[in-house]
């Protein structure tokens, strides 16, 4: 069978442990529906606001106390990132990665250990 090497890509990626660790939460005020009034990102951050990138995990089937076949830890605790293909659960410590096409997903700690080294200074070709 072909062998083939994993060409070397340069990503964004941010450890997340609970809702709004990631930076690009809370980038943009929100607009109340039902009054003309803007929640600002601070007070949304204050407030506990869902996060926009890394959402708050919530599944019809699945209660909040049951603990997750990965971490151990209760899946109230985890995040959810919206996909094309539907979307990922993302652990508490996981990598939450921006792709070569804006795409996000979870990638566990050590896997991300394993897979990805720091880029150091001007290195950086986007």
């Amino acid at each position: 069978m072909p062998k083939f090497r994993k060409k070397p890509v340069v990503i964004e990626a941010s450890q997340w442990f609970e809702n709004g660790d990631h930076p690009e939460d809370y980038q943009e005020d929100i607009g109340c529906a039902l009054s003309d009034k803007v929640v600002s990102t601070e007070r949304q951050r204050q407030l506990g606001f869902e996060g926009q990138v890394v959402r708050y995990y919530r599944h019809p089937h699945v209660p909040g106390e049951r603990s997750c076949e990965h971490c151990g830890i209760a899946m109230a605790k985890h995040g959810w990132i919206d996909t094309l293909e539907g979307g990922h659960t993302a652990c508490p410590g996981d990598w939450i990665i921006t792709g070569v096409q804006g795409e996000r997903y979870p990638c566990k700690s050590d896997i991300f250990q394993q897979t990805y080294e720091p880029v150091e200074g001007d290195q950086c070709q986007k």
